[in-house]
């Protein structure tokens, strides 16, 4: 497998045609796309050119306007990290809201749609190029019980994004059970180990994975996304408490309530009996 960064893609603004800016840097590269490459292009340039640009004198304000639920919020000493659901359905801290590389007072959200994004970059590149390739796009991302971010699919296009072995058998003869490789955020994170964060290139080509990259564009990565009755851990520690204690006055107040009703007509009848 080969993995390798380019330069040559200007600073992206609103309406910019990222097919062929990224068309012409690849060939500037001196690279030849070839059946099976895919494409991990950085969210952020797909943001620009999309115009998702909006002025924000507090970026607090921006994250609650993309955020749909509020999984776990937490203080620190330069304020408050909030893990929620965004508009996209994935679940992030601050949803996915940057306020990096762009101008002062203003930021970056996310692609309304980027799956969408995924397919039309993958579309025009196949055309340009005349091969079978595939197109992520990539954000980055933190990870429960671990240290550190990495980057993940949030897009994606011409990938087979999982990668299910259920019912197969290892090396042992064991059946495979739960097991589902999740084949597009591994290839985002492989992108980045050479995209980086501050390299000015934002898009990287995988070679050597071409058993991953499908005909049909339909293959969105949001089937990555684990949210509703699938998530096992639908809240963090403190919203689940108060969660609870709301749950809990409710039923109580109610079962006193129910209790107190039931005693009062037990009263009247009785009173109803002596009389």
């Amino acid at each position: 497998m080969r993995v390798a960064a380019f330069g040559g893609i200007p600073e992206i603004t609103a309406g910019d045609d990222l097919v062929a800016l990224i068309g012409d840097a690849v060939l500037a590269a001196g690279f030849e796309p070839r059946d099976g490459d895919v494409f991990v292009v950085t969210s952020k340039i797909v943001s620009k050119a999309e115009g998702r640009i909006v002025a924000a004198a507090d970026r607090e304000d921006a994250i609650t306007a993309e955020t749909v639920r509020v999984v776990a919020t937490r203080a620190h000493p330069g304020g408050v990290t909030r893990i929620v659901e965004n508009r996209q359905g994935i679940v992030q801290a601050a949803a996915g809201v940057d306020a990096s590389n762009t101008p002062e007072g203003t930021v970056l959200l996310l692609p309304v749609d980027p799956d969408a994004s995924a397919r039309g970059l993958a579309r025009g590149l196949r055309e340009r190029f005349g091969v079978r390739l595939g197109v992520i796009v990539s954000d980055t991302l933190g990870r429960p019980w671990r240290q550190g971010q990495i980057d993940q699919a949030i897009g994606a296009a011409g990938v087979a994004v999982l990668d299910d072995l259920r019912g197969s058998r290892d090396s042992f003869g064991h059946q495979l059970v739960v097991t589902q490789a999740a084949v597009a955020d591994e290839l985002a994170s492989a992108g980045d180990l050479v995209k980086g964060k501050a390299s000015g290139m934002p898009v990287a080509i995988v070679r050597g994975a071409g058993h991953a990259v499908v005909e049909s564009l339909d293959t969105p990565a949001r089937a990555l996304t684990r949210t509703g009755p699938g998530d096992m851990f639908r809240l963090g520690t403190d919203e689940a408490l108060a969660e609870g204690r709301a749950v809990g006055y409710a039923e109580g107040y109610q079962a006193g309530f129910a209790a107190g009703l039931a005693a009062a007509e037990a009263a009247s009848r009785e009173r109803g009996a002596q009389g």
